[in-house]
């Protein structure tokens, strides 16, 4: 095994990394001197590469058991973690655990322990208490987003965790806003601060617009004619403020998806995929979209829902204006409500809000039943669309790989024609299914 593990220089040039940002740069120096450190730093900025760099160092290619565990509040952020861990392509085997996944799966990739395991805190400290791995080689703990997982609802689980894994000697916890007090019962011992998150994003534009009723859902649809050409998000408080717009969005036409925690995990998997790749442009979601999901680069968001708390706010912007593009936040104020202290915006008129000229390409998720585990590649799919289905490069758009199965996003034109030529085709001899994704 030793032999397959990659050099920082390897794993950067496989990444397409010329070089880490200062951020990055400082978190490689200070980790490995210092046995607990807190990582302050805004969205976008790569916290994710700053802890899993020197965290490859730490770990001895000799011990076939876990060594590191990565704590997540959210699934989706576990997944990006395991993802980003892979393309690394360290030689360091990683697995994400969390709720909502088959059990079955978990004792799969327990089977072979992983180097690396990033856990939500709930799933993770069930296993804990299983005892479904050894953990005295657990040297490592990081706490993604600490601020989210040491939040009330966690804490039970989180003080679990913390007392269970006795053999830790390090901790990293990152986040995107400046940290809270820090409970005791992390024994954090003298942390060293990386402290960016004064960093702001100085493109961020902060607007709002006020609607002549408490209803904000004609502003909104007035808002999106002018913005919703391009990817966007656009934020709400509460689940079921969600079906009502989106039942308004289906009225005047709209395409769009959503995102929020009552989803089916694959439902919210599905959103996101259908939103990187253009199938729509437009996003709708809670808080749960704040943090740690991978999306592409967006210019704007919109708070239809005043944020509950500065925090919040400060996480939801963090999707925009990141490394050092721009960004438009827009908040919509119904008639009767006002900004809250933390949020300073500049008052504009649905008339004085310029129109965007978005990629006016119109794309199709199609699914692919072979994955990863077939030994099938992304070149491989897009050979068989192109040779098969008879695509050009400019039809064939972004391919998602999972273990088991592809998505591929295509010219929504010839979506049903490439359906038509490809089901039940082979790739690499393999028979696969391919549909529409509803």
């Amino acid at each position: 095994m030793a032999a397959s593990i990659k050099s920082k220089k390897q794993i950067l040039e496989k990444l397409n990394i010329a070089a880490l940002n200062e951020m990055q740069e400082t978190a490689a120096q200070l980790i490995p001197e210092n046995d607990d450190v807190i990582i302050l730093s805004p969205t976008g900025s790569g916290k994710t590469l700053a802890f899993l760099l020197p965290i490859l160092d730490l770990l001895d290619p000799e011990i076939a058991e876990v060594q590191a565990i990565i704590v997540t509040p959210t699934r989706e952020l576990a997944i990006q973690i395991e993802q980003v861990i892979r393309e690394m392509g360290s030689g360091y085997k990683a697995n994400a655990i969390y709720g909502g996944r088959p059990g079955a799966k978990d004792k799969e990739d327990l089977q072979h322990k992983p180097a690396i395991l990033i856990a939500t805190p709930g799933r993770l400290a069930d296993h804990l208490s299983r005892e479904s791995f050894p953990i005295k080689e657990v040297k490592t703990l990081v706490l993604d987003e600490f601020d989210k997982s040491l939040e009330i609802g966690f804490a039970d689980e989180m003080k679990e965790i913390i007392w269970q894994l006795t053999a830790v000697n390090k901790k990293i916890l990152t986040s995107a806003t400046t940290t809270k007090d820090i409970p005791a019962y992390l024994s954090l011992r003298d942390p060293v601060y990386i402290d960016f998150s004064s960093e702001k994003v100085k493109d961020l534009s902060i607007q709002y617009l006020k609607a002549d009723s408490k209803d904000k859902l004609v502003l909104l649809g007035q808002l999106l004619a002018k913005v919703g050409s391009a990817p966007l998000i656009i934020f709400c408080n509460f689940k079921e403020s969600i079906s009502r717009i989106s039942e308004y969005l289906n009225k005047i036409g709209v395409a769009h998806g959503a995102f929020y925690g009552g989803l089916e995990q694959f439902e919210r998997e599905r959103a996101l995929i259908k939103f990187r790749n253009g199938s729509y442009n437009i996003l709708l979601a809670t808080d749960l979209a704040a943090r740690g999901i991978d999306v592409p680069e967006i210019q704007t968001i919109i708070h239809y829902h005043l944020p509950i708390k500065a925090e919040e706010f400060i996480h939801r912007n963090g999707r925009t204006a990141r490394m050092h593009q721009s960004g438009t936040a827009y908040v919509l104020l119904g008639s009767e409500e006002n900004l809250p202290p933390f949020i300073s915006a500049g008052k504009r008129a649905i008339e004085e809000i310029d129109i965007i000229d978005g990629d006016s390409s119109q794309w199709t998720t199609i699914f692919v039943s072979g994955g990863r585990k077939d030994k099938i590649s992304k070149g491989d799919i897009a050979g068989f669309f192109m040779k098969e289905g008879k695509l050009t490069k400019e039809q064939l758009g972004l391919i998602e790989l999972k273990q088991d199965c592809a998505f591929v996003s295509v010219v929504s034109q010839v979506a049903e024609q490439v359906v038509e030529q490809l089901n039940n085709g082979r790739i690499k001899k393999r028979k696969v299914r391919v549909n529409i994704l509803a």
